[in-house]
C-alpha cells in the first residue's frame, strides 16, 4: 500500500507564503478577537500570561518535533498524519489521521461562528445568525474549490488587514492604559464555573495555527527547510502579540468590559473599522486556512487506503490535483457543526483533539531519537529527545487537567481505531519505528543478558529442531512448537548438503519455503538454512552459529534413525552435541496420524532413572502439559524396580520430586526384572513416553541401536532425552 502519487506536480509554495503567513493567520484568528479579552478578565494578567506560555511552550516543543521529522524525510500530503504515520505506523497514523482531520473540519465551524459573531453588530436585525454562518461557510468552500494558489494569494491581504487593525489596537490602548486598573486587572477573578482549566482550553485553539503549514507540506517547494522556519517564525512573533495584548487589555478596560464585551478590541482601538475589518479578515483567513488543510489531510488518508470507505476521497483534480471532493466533505462536516453546536462548545473539542495528535506527534519524535535508527538523521539540530518526550508529557497532563473526561474520550477513540486497524492488518510499504524500537530494546536487553549471572531458575527451552523442509518431518515442529510456544524460542532446522558456490539459491529458496510454513500454521519460530559439504557437518555448523550471545540453542530436537546404517553416523553426531553442552531430544515416532497438530489422548509418562536426565524429562513433559493442545492430559512419573522392597520408599521418593518441583502428576513404581516389557506394557497407551539415553562409546553404535529398539519396541510416540543440565526441578 502505497501514496498514491498525482501525475502534476501541484503547487509550489516557499516558507512565506506557505508557512509563515497561513500559521500567523490561523493563530491570529477568532480567539484574538473576540474571546481573549474575556480571558484576561477572568483568569488576570497573571494567570493569563500563564496560559499563554504554557499553550506556547507546548506548542514550541511539537514545533521542535515537527520540525525534526520533517527534516528527516521527504514530506508529502498530509501534514501531521503523513508524519505520524510514516514514524508510529499505519495504525496510530489511521488514527490520529480521522481524530486530526475532524478537528481541522470543527475549526472551519468555529472560525465562521466567530466571524458570524462579530458581523452581528453590523447587520440589520432580525437575520439569523445561523443563516449567515451558512453563507459565509460556503463562500470559504467556493473560495477553496477554486484552489489553493488563489487562496493563498488573498492571504497577503488579509495580513495587511490585521497588521493594521493590529496597529489601531496598540495606538488606542497606549493611550488609554491605566496602571491602577492594570493592577485591578493582575489577579485572576473567576465567574461560578470558570478555572484556570477552562480559560486554558477557551484559548488553546488559538495557537493550533501551527499545523496550518504542515497541512500544506504536499504543495511546498522545499517543505523539510519551510516547515521548520516558517512554524518556529510564526509561534515567536504571535507570541509576542499575546503577551502584550494581555498587559494592554488589563490597563485599558475594567473587568466587567472585558467579560461582557466580545468587541472590547473595537471600543480600545483608535479606528474601530480597522478592528471590525481585522476581525472578519482573521476569522476569514483562519476558516480559509483549515478549509484548505483539512482535506489534504483527508486525501492523504485516503490515498494510503487505511479505510476503504475513504479511498473515493484521495481523488485530485486532472489539473493541480486540489481534493476537491475532501473539501466537499470537510464543507458538509463544518456546516453540521455550525447548525448544531455554539463557539464554547467546539473550542474544548478541538483542544483535545490537538492536544492527542501533538501528544503522538511528540511521542513519534522521541521514539525516533532513543531507537538510534541510522536513518534518522533530521537536518533540524534543535530537537532532543527529552523536548520530545517533554511535549507529550505536557500534553498529556493538559488534557487532563483540562477535562479528565473528555480526555478519556479522545484517547480512546484513538485506541480503538488503533484496535481496528490492527485487527484488519492493514500493510504498509513505508515503514515505520517500531521495527526500530523493538531492535533497540532487544539489543540492551541482550548485552543486560550477557552480564547477567545465570540461574537454573531462569532456563527456558531455546530449540533448534532439525525439521528439514517443515513440511518433510512435521512432527518434530509441531513438537518444537509444543514445547516452546508459551515460554521458549524455536528454531527450524534445515541442512543442505553440497557446496555453497552452486546451492546458495536453494538456500534462499529454503529459507523462504521454511517462512512460508511459519506463517501459514502461526508459529512463534525462526528460520535457519545452511549449505555443508554434509549433513552431520551441517547439523554441527547449525549448533554452534545459531544464537547471539547467551541467547542461543540449548536443546537439539532430533528424528530417531531407524536403521541401524544411520544410526552409526547418528551415534557420532550424538556424541558431538553432548561435547558441545547441548541437550538432546531424539522423537521417536511410529504412527501416522491424520492430523500432525493434534496432541494425541493419554498420558504423558516420564521414566525416571535419575536425576541425570529425569529433570529435563520431567520439565519437558511440564512444558508440553502447560500448552493448550495438551490440556486436559496427566503427567506421570514412573520408576521400574526389581523387587517390592523398594516400592514405598520409591514412591515417596517420587512424589517428593513433584511436590519439590510444584508440577502436577501421578506417581508409579513398577515392579518387573525386565524393564523393556514393563515400560512397553506400563505406557502402551500413552501419548508420549520420555525415557533417558546415553550418547553410544565410538564403536558401540549398533549395540546401541538394537538396545534402544528393543527398549521402546512398538510405542508409538517416544521421546529419548540426553539432558547436558543447567536446569533444576526444585528451581
Amino acid at each position: 500500500m502505497s501514496q498514491v502519487e498525482s501525475s502534476d506536480e501541484g503547487n509550489q509554495f516557499g516558507t512565506m507564503s506557505g508557512v509563515f503567513t497561513p500559521c500567523v493567520l490561523t493563530i491570529l484568528g477568532v480567539i484574538m478577537f473576540l474571546r481573549f479579552g474575556f480571558v484576561v478578565g477572568q483568569a488576570g494578567v497573571l494567570m493569563t500570561l500563564g496560559i499563554v506560555i504554557a499553550s506556547k511552550l507546548i506548542t514550541l516543543l511539537t514545533a521542535l518535533s515537527l520540525s525534526a521529522i520533517a527534516t528527516n524525510t521527504k514530506v508529502e500530503g498530509g501534514g501531521a498524519y503523513f508524519l505520524i504515520s510514516r514514524s508510529l505506523g499505519p495504525e496510530f497514523g489511521g488514527a490520529i489521521g480521522i481524530l486530526f482531520f475532524s478537528a481541522q473540519a470543527l475549526s472551519v465551524s468555529m472560525y465562521v461562528m466567530g466571524f458570524t459573531e462579530a458581523a452581528a453588530g453590523y447587520l440589520p436585525a432580525g437575520i439569523s445568525p445561523t443563516l449567515v454562518a451558512t453563507l459565509t461557510n460556503f463562500a470559504v468552500f467556493a473560495c477553496v474549490v477554486i484552489g489553493a494558489g488563489w487562496t493563498l494569494k488573498l492571504q497577503f491581504f488579509i495580513l495587511a488587514a490585521i497588521v493594521a487593525s493590529l496597529a489601531s489596537f496598540y495606538f488606542g490602548a497606549y493611550q488609554s492604559f491605566d496602571t491602577h486598573m492594570l493592577s485591578e486587572n493582575f489577579m485572576p477573578q473567576f465567574d461560578h464555573g470558570e478555572s484556570f482549566w477552562t480559560m486554558f482550553a477557551l484559548f488553546f485553539p488559538a495557537v493550533t495555527g501551527i499545523m496550518a503549514g504542515a497541512n500544506m507540506s504536499g504543495d511546498l517547494r522545499d517543505p523539510a527547510r519551510s516547515i521548520p522556519r516558517g512554524t518556529l517564525a510564526a509561534i515567536g512573533v504571535t507570541a509576542v502579540i499575546y503577551l502584550s495584548q494581555a498587559f494592554l487589555l488589563a490597563g485599558s478596560r475594567p473587568r466587567s468590559a472585558l467579560v461582557e464585551n466580545a468587541m472590547v478590541m473595537s471600543d480600545i482601538a483608535i479606528l474601530p473599522a480597522f478592528i471590525a475589518a481585522g476581525v472578519f479578515a482573521a476569522t476569514l483567513s483562519s476558516a480559509l486556512g483549515s478549509m484548505m488543510g483539512a482535506p489534504r489531510i483527508l486525501q492523504s488518508l485516503a490515498r494510503d487506503r487505511l479505510y476503504q470507505v475513504l479511498q473515493p476521497l484521495g481523488v485530485g483534480s486532472d489539473r493541480d490535483g486540489e481534493p476537491r471532493r475532501a473539501i466537499l466533505t470537510t464543507f458538509l462536516i463544518s456546516q453540521a457543526a455550525i447548525l448544531l453546536a455554539d463557539l464554547n462548545t467546539i473550542a474544548p473539542l478541538i483542544t483535545m483533539a490537538f492536544l492527542v495528535t501533538y501528544g503522538l506527534l511528540n511521542l513519534a519524535t522521541f521514539y525516533e531519537a532513543i531507537t538510534k535508527n541510522p536513518s534518522y538523521r533530521p537536518q533540524f539540530k534543535l530537537c532532543h529527545w527529552s523536548t520530545s518526550l517533554a511535549g507529550a508529557i505536557g500534553c498529556g497532563l493538559v488534557m487532563v487537567l483540562i477535562d479528565w473526561r473528555w480526555a478519556i474520550v479522545a484517547i480512546g477513540l484513538v485506541a480503538g481505531l488503533h484496535a481496528y486497524l490492527s485487527r484488519i492488518d492493514v500493510k504498509s510499504d513505508w515503514g515505520n519505528l517500531q521495527s526500530g524500537l523493538l531492535f533497540e530494546r532487544t539489543r540492551r536487553n541482550l548485552l543486560k543478558l550477557e552480564d547477567e549471572l545465570y540461574h537454573p531458575k531462569n532456563w527456558r527451552p531455546f530449540v533448534l529442531a532439525l525439521s528439514g523442509t517443515g513440511f518433510s518431518r512435521p512432527h518434530l515442529v509441531v513438537f518444537g512448537s509444543w514445547l516452546t510456544s508459551q515460554t521458549g524460542v524455536l528454531t527450524l532446522g534445515q541442512v543442505i548438503p553440497g557446496e555453497l558456490d552452486d546451492r546458495h539459491r536453494r538456500r534462499d529458496s529454503q529459507e523462504r519455503i521454511l517462512h512460508s510454513m511459519i506463517s501459514e500454521h502461526n508459529l512463534s519460530a525462526f528460520p535457519a538454512v545452511v549449505v555443508a559439504a554434509d549433513y552431520i557437518a551441517g547439523v554441527e555448523a547449525l549448533v554452534q552459529c545459531q544464537g547471539l550471545g547467551r541467547l542461543r540453542p540449548n536443546t537439539i530436537l532430533l528424528g530417531c534413525p531407524l536403521t541401524v546404517d544411520r544410526m552409526r553416523v547418528f551415534g557420532g553426531l550424538l556424541r558431538n552435541l553432548e561435547g558441545l553442552g547441548r541437550s538432546v531430544v531424539v522423537l521417536r515416532r511410529m504412527d501416522e496420524p491424520d492430523n500432525d497438530w493434534v496432541a494425541p489422548r493419554g498420558t504423558i509418562d516420564v521414566w525416571w532413572r535419575g536425576r541425570a536426565n529425569g529433570e529435563l524429562m520431567v520439565l519437558l513433559a511440564h512444558l508440553l502439559l502447560e500448552n493448550p493442545s495438551w490440556q486436559n492430559r496427566t503427567l506421570r512419573l514412573l520408576r521400574v524396580v526389581d523387587t517390592d522392597a523398594g516400592i514405598s520408599e520409591v514412591r515417596s521418593h517420587l512424589d517428593g520430586l513433584l511436590r519439590e518441583a510444584r508440577i502436577a502428576g501421578k506417581t508409579k513404581v513398577v515392579v518387573s526384572s525386565d524393564p523393556a516389557s514393563a515400560i512397553q506394557t506400563t505406557s502402551r497407551d500413552a501419548a508420549l513416553v520420555f525415557l533417558g539415553m546415553e550418547p553410544p562409546e565410538p564403536g558401540q553404535e549398533d549395540e546401541f541401536f538394537f538396545r534402544t529398539e528393543q527398549l521402546v519396541g512398538k510405542l508409538p510416540r517416544v521421546a529419548l532425552v540426553r539432558s547436558a543440565g543447567g536446569m533444576r526441578l526444585e528451581s
